[in-house]
C-alpha cells in the first residue's frame, strides 16, 4: 500500500509539473518581458539542451527537414513557426513581425540586403523568398553553431544562390564589404545582431559609406530587450527619418516592434 501510495504521489507530481512546464508558466510569461527571455531563453532551452544533447538550434532544423517541403521558402517559415508556437519558442524574428518585415522588403524592393545576425535563417528565409531576380543578401553571422545550422536551413529553402552567409564579427565585416563583396551601398540594412552592437555598427556604416541616400535600415528588438541608444541616436538624429512599428516579441504578447529608418544622407 506505501508503494502504491508513493507511486501515485510521484505521477501526481510529475502531471503537475508537466502542466506546469507546458502551459501555466509558458502562460504567466507570456506578458512579462523579463520573465519570458529567462523562461524561455535560459530556463528551458538549459533543460532541453542537458535532456536531449542537442541544441535549440538543431531541434529547429529537424523541425524544418520534418515539416516543410524542400525548396518551398514559405514552407520553412510556417514549419518554424509552429516549432516556436508549439514546441520551443526561438528568437527568430518570428511571425507577426516577419509580416511587417516582409512588407518592407516588398516596398523596398531592394538590389542590395545586409542582414545582421542570422541565427537559424528564419528572417535571412523571408527575406530573400522577395527579392528581385539578381539581387544580393549578404548576412552575418558570429556564432559558427548558427551559421552552420542556418547553411542547410537556407539550402532547404533553395534560396543558397541568393545569399551569401558570411561567418564573424558585424565589426570586423562592415570595412570589407566593399572591398570583398564589390558592393557600394545597401539598399536595406535589417539589424537583428547583439543589440548592444545597433549603434556602432550603425555609425560603422556610415563611416564606410554603405548608406546612400534613402537606404532604408529596419531593427528588430528596439523595446524588447531593447535598444536605447540606438533610438536616441536614430530618432534624433538629422540623418533619418524614423518610424515605429508596434508588435510584440516573438511569439509571446510582449510589447516589442521594429524601427524603420530612411537615411536622408
Amino acid at each position: 500500500m506505501m508503494w502504491l501510495t508513493l507511486l501515485y504521489g510521484c505521477a501526481g507530481g510529475a502531471a503537475l509539473l508537466y502542466v506546469l512546464y507546458r502551459w501555466v508558466i509558458p502562460s504567466v510569461v507570456q506578458y512579462h518581458a523579463g520573465l519570458a527571455l529567462i523562461w524561455h531563453d535560459t530556463i528551458v532551452e538549459g533543460l532541453l539542451n542537458a535532456l536531449t544533447q542537442t541544441t535549440r538550434p538543431q531541434r529547429l532544423l529537424a523541425a524544418v527537414q520534418k515539416n516543410a517541403t524542400r525548396g518551398d521558402p514559405r514552407s520553412v517559415v510556417k514549419a518554424i513557426d509552429q516549432f516556436c508556437r508549439q514546441k520551443e519558442w526561438a528568437m527568430n524574428v518570428g511571425d507577426e513581425k516577419g509580416c511587417i518585415l516582409d512588407s518592407v522588403v516588398t516596398e523596398v524592393n531592394p538590389a542590395t540586403v545586409l542582414e545582421l545576425g542570422t541565427y537559424c535563417a528564419y528572417s535571412t528565409v523571408r527575406i530573400a523568398s522577395l527579392l528581385p531576380p539578381h539581387a544580393k543578401l549578404i548576412t552575418l553571422e558570429f556564432n559558427p553553431h548558427n551559421a552552420a545550422i542556418a547553411r542547410q536551413v537556407i539550402a532547404w529553402a533553395g534560396l543558397g544562390d541568393k545569399i551569401q552567409l558570411v561567418e564573424g564579427a558585424s565589426g570586423d565585416w562592415i570595412p570589407k564589404m566593399k572591398e570583398k563583396f564589390a558592393i557600394e551601398t545597401f539598399d536595406l540594412v535589417f539589424l537583428d545582431h547583439w543589440k548592444d552592437r545597433y549603434l556602432p555598427d550603425t555609425k560603422l556604416m556610415e563611416e564606410c559609406g554603405l548608406l546612400r541616400k534613402g537606404s532604408i535600415l529596419l531593427a528588430d528588438n528596439v523595446i524588447c530587450p531593447g535598444t536605447p541608444d540606438y533610438l536616441e541616436y536614430i530618432r534624433n538624429s538629422p540623418r533619418y527619418k524614423s518610424q515605429y512599428f508596434r508588435s510584440h516579441l516573438e511569439y509571446t504578447k510582449v510589447e516589442d516592434g521594429l524601427e524603420k529608418s530612411v537615411f536622408l544622407g
